[in-house]
């Protein structure tokens, strides 16, 4: 169903809440008037007259009506309408010669395509939420007479609307560590409906389980670590679900990505070494300095979510500070930073500390330190090694720490759990 307008008529039928498509048909007739010199002259037509030309002057305006006929989808005076499916325009008993879709605040164009009969339109990409758009079509029948329609509709409110930020990218490739995980602009009250409408498949054959963290995370994994080399899709069929009273998904999207080989490194806080695993072969050993007595690693395994070539590290923005409340460090250039956890964990370049402690003494704030020199230019330390052979995903295991195991929330962090605590997590 959808706005039918014919001839040139514009704008269909009004509608209010809701997004789905309706039918109305408008023409404009010409009209036939006749004058006297006064009422009731004898001058003046009879009923049978202009009767009888009323309805010449109808069937000359049939005549010129063109057999075109315009659907446009949602039908004008829409408002809280799909941002994926539901725009189309179509034409029966004729063909498309333009259309034209604009965001009205701003005027800007919305790229769209014709199909190549000529028969229908759909814009190339999504639409904003909460825009309202005016979309004009003209098509031509057989005998080359025009049609035309209007239609202008908004689309869902942003306040009435979730999505879900999505890791990992569309198109990447990652360590066998990486889980999806997916965080909600708004909370999910209707958890069931939303981890139905997203799947996550493996050409390993893997069975993948979704764990709630929270009202606005949900994380999805296999029983153990991705199968190297296989391939992963994510869909998200969210557009339409209810997600909680009045807010509903948008979403209608499929994400890939692929398993890279198969790389996890442990790191012994006792002997001060990082022993890297490829494909089940060490291939290589590298002397390490973790959290010293006062601030310990965190037991457990984690993932390398963020890689960053230098990055600023300042105590204050995690909780130590000095007696002036300024950071008990504040190092601008940290090299070779490779994020573990949300709270602050890296493993990172470590360029200030002397050389020595590297493998026998552990003195950090909690990372774990490489052995790395300033500017971290030198391809040839062990920090600026391990941060070209690592990639987002691979595993990060930290063993014999007088700390506790990192909680499985704390970062991509959720191998962590036992496989009958995961599955516990999930709404299905």
């Amino acid at each position: 169903m959808g706005g039918t307008l014919a001839l040139t008529a514009c704008g269909g039928g009004g509608g209010h809440g809701d997004d789905k498509a309706a039918s109305s048909t408008a023409s404009q007739k010409p009209s036939s008037t006749s004058s006297s010199d006064s009422a009731g002259s004898s001058d003046s037509p009879s009923p049978e007259t202009s009767k009888a030309a009323q309805s010449k002057s109808d069937a000359d305006a049939a005549k010129q009506a063109s057999d075109a006929k315009i659907t446009i989808t949602p039908k004008s005076g829409s408002t809280g309408a799909s941002i994926h499916n539901n725009t189309k325009v179509t034409v029966a008993g004729g063909t498309l010669t333009s259309v034209t879709m604009t965001a009205k605040a701003t005027g800007k164009a919305v790229a769209g395509t014709i199909s190549a009969d000529r028969t229908s339109w759909r814009p190339d990409a999504a639409l904003a939420r909460g825009t309202q758009y005016a979309v004009t079509a003209t098509a031509t029948d057989s005998k080359a007479r025009s049609a035309t329609a209007q239609s202008t509709f908004a689309t869902v409110s942003t306040a009435d609307s979730f999505i879900g930020y999505f890791t990992p990218e569309d198109g990447s490739t990652v360590g066998v560590g990486m889980p999806v995980s997916i965080n909600f602009d708004k909370s999910i009250v209707n958890k069931a409906a939303v981890q139905r409408a997203i799947t996550v498949q493996s050409s390993s054959g893997q069975q993948v389980v979704g764990h709630w963290f929270s009202s606005t995370r949900l994380d999805l994994r296999p029983q153990t670590y991705w199968k190297a080399g296989s391939h992963v899709s994510l869909t998200l069929k969210l557009d339409g679900v209810r997600g909680a009273s009045g807010v509903y998904g948008v979403q209608d999207k499929t994400v890939n990505f692929d398993v890279g080989r198969s790389q996890v490194s442990t790191v012994d806080t006792k002997t001060h070494e990082m022993t890297v695993t490829r494909d089940g072969k060490v291939i290589k050993t590298i002397p390490i300095s973790a959290g010293g007595q006062d601030h310990t690693t965190y037991n457990g395994q984690m993932v390398i979510e963020e890689k960053l070539q230098t990055t600023r590290m300042n105590g204050a923005t995690v909780g130590f500070t000095d007696d002036d409340g300024k950071g008990e460090y504040d190092i601008p250039d940290v090299p070779h930073a490779m994020r573990l956890s949300n709270s602050g964990t890296f493993i990172h370049g470590n360029y200030w500390g002397d050389k020595s402690i590297f493998g026998s003494v552990n003195t950090s704030h909690g990372c774990i330190g490489l052995s790395d020199t300033k500017g971290g230019k030198d391809a040839t330390t062990p920090a600026a090694w391990f941060y070209a052979n690592s990639m987002l995903g691979d595993v990060v295991t930290v063993v014999n720490s007088p700390d506790k195991t990192i909680q499985p929330d704390n970062g991509l962090n959720g191998w962590n759990m036992s496989w009958s605590q995961w599955v516990s997590g999930s709404a299905l």
